[in-house]
């Protein structure tokens, strides 16, 4: 508040308010200085008397509001008045020169009591001032100046003390909406701050669901594959599925690193498509190595150039597509397709597996992963569409389409998203996009 125009206005009035008042008493005082010892004397220890009563109130009301004090001393403004009141009353019957020192209380009473109140003192107070110039001076020296003169002065108390109010007021009604402003920039900062850490702890599960957890699921099954082969004594298959673990967990270690560091994914330097490929192929050596009659072939049809992210949340879907194929579909056969249209991008996944009911799918839970609901969240936050066809016994077909935006150039390596430098196919146990459970 102190920081507004309209504030410094009102400290400036406040302070003259004080000043006038010690300067018009003190000029009373030095004005009897040439009467009598004894009424000099009782004048100056009223005068001093009214001088520190004023100093008090004043102080402690400048503590208070400047946070100094905790005692707020509302409570003691009438008192306060009534003391400064008597003692210039007092005052004033003993010397004239002391009216003067009206008009600075004109400027109190009109501000500490309700305006009925304080109008009704100004207008006695007005009266004393008359009446002691009627006795001190007498009826052949009274003039009518003496009763318009402290008439005047009233009236422009008036005046300035409803300014006074008015601006205060103002400053009271800034003060409020700056703090409402305030407090909503702060409750608006949380709740922005809590959606983006929600919205970032999305991003998160999402991206470790389909690297880091994928990846290590693929090493449990493939884990108890190699079990079963060490049991049969059969050291070359152990031997292979042992290779395909190493493999899997040194390619999940590096991706949990680059996750950790945020760095450049190598799989940036390829294309889209051989990401792909490379992808169908891990899956089908995968496969075999624990045992299971599925290949994956990848196909291409037209050629084009998709954003970085278009290309993150292509290539996250057919991993984890391929990763439910490969975990609950039961198939022998599966197509990777990527098609370039004239202003569409779109991946699919399809299987002769068992198939399943896309409108029985249980809801998304910590225990069946993301599913078609993560799915439709992903690609819908990047303005595409994704599509499931799929029947008991049928297999399934999954197509994931986005519009194509004109390509971009690299930046700088810190601000890829990590997601394509993962082209390992990653296995999962959930019940997730291809839908089919086991």
């Amino acid at each position: 508040m102190e920081t507004t125009s309209t504030a410094r206005v009102l400290r400036a009035l406040r302070l003259a308010l004080h000043v006038s008042f010690a300067g018009l008493l003190l000029l009373g005082v030095l004005r009897m200085a040439s009467d009598p010892p004894m009424k000099f004397a009782w004048s100056l220890c009223l005068a001093c008397l009214l001088a520190a009563v004023y100093l008090v109130g004043t102080v402690w009301e400048n503590r208070y509001a400047h946070g100094r004090s905790d005692r707020n001393p509302r409570f003691l403004a009438i008192p306060w008045l009534v003391m400064i009141s008597v003692l210039w009353g007092a005052l004033v019957l003993m010397s004239v020169d002391f009216i003067s020192v009206v008009f600075p209380l004109f400027f109190l009473f009109l501000l500490l009591l309700p305006r009925a109140v304080a109008l009704a003192c100004v207008v006695v107070m007005t009266g004393v001032v008359v009446l002691s110039q009627r006795l001190h001076i007498g009826a052949d020296e009274f003039t009518s100046a003496m009763v318009y003169g402290p008439a005047l002065g009233a009236v422009f108390s008036v005046i300035m003390a409803s300014s006074y109010r008015a601006m205060y007021q103002d400053v009271l009604r800034y003060q409020r909406t700056l703090t409402a402003l305030e407090n909503t920039r702060s409750e608006l900062a949380r709740t922005e701050r809590a959606a983006g850490q929600a919205t970032e702890r999305e991003r998160l599960a999402r991206e470790i669901h389909d690297t880091l957890a994928q990846g290590l699921s693929s090493i449990v099954l493939m884990s108890r594959a190699a079990r079963s082969s060490l049991s049969e004594v059969d050291m070359r298959r152990t031997d292979e599925r042992l290779g395909t673990i190493e493999t899997a967990a040194s390619e999940n270690l590096a991706e949990a690193r680059r996750f950790v560091h945020n760095l450049s994914s190598p799989a940036l330097a390829v294309p889209l498509a051989d990401a792909l490929r490379q992808l169908s192929e891990r899956t089908t050596e995968q496969a075999r190595a624990r045992g299971e009659d599925l290949t994956v072939t990848f196909t291409e049809d037209g050629a084009g150039q998709a954003e970085f992210a278009q290309q993150t949340v292509l290539l996250r879907a057919a991993q984890t597509l391929l990763a439910n194929v490969a975990s609950h579909a039961h198939a022998r056969q599966a197509v990777a397709s990527l098609s370039w249209w004239e202003h569409e991008v779109s991946v699919d996944v399809v299987d002769n597996g068992v198939g399943f009911s896309p409108d029985r799918l249980p809801p998304r839970d910590g225990s069946n992963g993301f599913g078609l609901p993560g799915l439709h969240e992903r690609v819908t936050a990047a303005g595409g569409i994704a599509t499931v066809e799929s029947a008991p016994g049928d297999g399934t077909a999954v197509t994931v389409r986005l519009p194509l935006k004109p390509p971009r150039p690299n930046p700088a390596s810190s601000l890829v998203d990590p997601a394509l430098n993962s082209t390992e196919p990653q296995s999962s146990p959930d019940n997730d996009l291809s839908g089919e459970s086991s």
